[in-house]
């Protein structure tokens, strides 16, 4: 299981959190960070033709091959 991290403030979490709410993809942990199934969220992408983490981090790079990203 390989993993990505990446540290955002709390604002872009809030924003993440509203921007897949509707999507089965993204787990809270307990200690507030946030966990992305890569599969699941490019499963939902596809399905509603909106790709929000490339809107809401454009700068940031994401690891195809990371199975999650943990966003703390």
């Amino acid at each position: 299981m390989s993993i990505q991290e990446i540290s955002v403030s709390n604002n872009q979490k809030k924003v993440i959190q509203k921007a897949l709410k509707k999507s089965k993809a993204l787990i809270e942990e307990e200690n507030g960070d946030l966990v992305l199934d890569q599969d699941a969220y490019f499963e939902w992408c596809d399905d509603n033709g909106k790709y929000p983490l490339e809107d809401i981090l454009p700068e940031q790079v994401f690891d195809d091959e990371a199975e999650y990203i943990v966003f703390v």
